[in-house]
């Protein structure tokens, strides 16, 4: 009988440092049969609105993740078949023709700001994480990342910030981490990472999440 793999669930606010937790994890437990499955991934295709009217839609919002698609995908890889992740371009709000298969793995890590405001995406996880970063260092990170990498302007990155990211961080994210067994402070905190990491390895070598 096939074990069930153990999944594991990493929230938190945006640019709250949860994609690091989730590598730090990946490479501090190394295991053979890990993979990473961020929310990101499953962002509805509106690739065929007009620029105008994609400007209006509220990608900080749950409705914005096809996340029934996730949880299936999720479903899949449990019962040992692969899936076909969707890729999404974030510069013209589509998915490319072709995504990204995953296979089967011991070991799945999920990712995202939205995922444990989901009971059906709760319901599949093992161990559940919220990285807890207070709200100015979030913003200063965004406000960072989307100047220098995704060559935004300020106006409009603080635009976004108080129109929907931090209204839908204060009605959903916020709220959400009450689901957490585990609530990382500040980001990247090594011991708290290393003590996760520890409860995991013990879990694989139990089989507790069969």
């Amino acid at each position: 009988m096939r074990r069930k793999p153990l999944i594991i669930g990493v929230a938190g606010g945006t640019a709250s440092g949860k994609t690091t937790i989730a590598d730090a994890i990946m490479a501090s437990i190394n295991h053979p049969e890990m993979v990473m499955i961020p929310h990101d991934a499953y962002y509805r295709d509106v690739g065929h609105l007009t620029l105008a009217e994609r400007s209006k839609i509220n990608f900080d919002h749950p409705d914005a993740l096809e996340t029934d698609l996730m949880v299936r995908h999720l479903r899949e890889l449990i019962a040992g078949r692969p899936v076909e992740m969707p890729v999404y371009d974030f510069s013209t709000h589509a998915r490319l023709p072709k995504g990204i298969v995953k296979k089967p793995a011991k070991v799945i890590i999920i990712e995202g700001i939205l995922i444990f405001c989901e009971q059906a995406l709760r319901d599949l996880m093992d161990v559940k994480i919220f990285v807890d970063t207070d709200g100015d260092l979030r913003f200063i990170r965004r406000l960072r990342r989307d100047i220098q990498e995704r060559h935004r302007s300020l106006e409009s990155v603080i635009d976004q910030y108080m129109k929907t990211v931090r209204p839908m961080h204060i009605a959903f994210v916020e709220p959400s981490r009450k689901y957490a067994d585990i609530i990382i402070p500040e980001g990247h905190n090594p011991v708290s990472t290393s003590l996760v990491v520890t409860l995991i390895r013990q879990r694989l070598r139990k089989g507790s999440h069969a």
